[in-house]
């Protein structure tokens, strides 16, 4: 008799929001699947584990992005490209390495603007950074990268086609499109938004990928200044989308992940 598939997620402290809307979508399309939260103490063992367990995916949350690289078999090519992975597919013992924060954040901007030939000013040069930087180029973005630490922020640019600009000079500039990409805005980092709230404009498209809290500092000063906000959880819903239909072979039931994520914030 075939047993239940497993999937789950790799992070330092087991979270409930990937397994809230992989379960849903596993309910909506009758498959007998369960989805396991892992806290990750070792990532060498955690790759023998699932190899030995036969998991068939799983989510990987930083640190871990680029910590599990070594010890995979094959890594996608875009995110070789990004130099960081999201997603784990395991195929008969052999774990390919993906990343869906790239699509991800690019379906989750589409839902407010269009992106071919528009300016983008992504704040941050981290792992989830970088994911949404190269999203955007290869979407056709005009994307320019300011981070605090000015030498990451031109790595990214020179490695993904991006334009790299100074914090200082980034803070005066009028992007269309503003995505904070750094961790400022979490809880536990420092709840003050990245960006000065005055340079706020009702034209801008302002996404921010933070979603602990989902109303950050940002998202709030961006709402009372008329731009259009996109919040974390947009981000995060249309990612797991994407490691849905890599571990099943079958296209994500939105509405039902939708759903189960609302309800999970609500």
């Amino acid at each position: 008799m075939k047993g239940v598939t497993v999937c789950g997620s790799l992070s330092r402290f087991p979270v409930s929001l990937g397994r809230v809307m992989h379960e849903a979508g596993y309910r909506a399309l009758g498959l007998d699947w369960m989805y396991a939260p892992f806290a990750c103490l070792d990532v060498a063992d955690a790759l023998r584990g699932m190899r030995a367990l036969s998991i068939r995916g799983l989510g990987v949350s930083m640190p871990f992005k680029v910590d599990v690289l070594p010890y995979l078999d094959d890594v996608a090519p875009l995110a070789a490209r990004i130099g960081a992975v999201n997603t784990l597919v395991n195929d008969a013992g052999r774990i390919t390495g993906h990343n869906t924060d790239a699509a991800g954040a690019v379906a989750a901007l589409s839902e407010l603007t269009s992106l071919d030939g528009r300016d983008v000013l992504v704040l941050g040069a981290g792992g989830a950074a970088q994911a949404v930087v190269f999203g955007l180029v290869d979407a056709g973005a005009r994307v320019t990268v300011a981070n605090r630490s000015h030498e990451r922020a031109a790595a990214l640019a020179e490695r993904s086609g991006a334009a790299c600009s100074s914090w200082e000079a980034a803070v005066r500039s009028d992007p269309h499109v503003l995505v904070n990409a750094t961790s400022q805005g979490m809880e536990g980092v420092g709840l003050a938004s990245p960006w000065p709230v005055e340079r706020l404009r009702p034209q801008m498209v302002v996404m921010d990928i933070v979603y602990k809290p989902i109303e950050t500092e940002l998202a709030r000063a961006a709402r009372a200044r008329g731009a259009a906000v996109l919040t974390g959880e947009r981000m995060l819903l249309h990612q797991a989308m994407g490691q849905f239909a890599l571990y099943t072979g079958l296209s994500a039931p939105r509405a039902a992940m939708e759903a189960a994520l609302a309800g999970a914030l609500a």
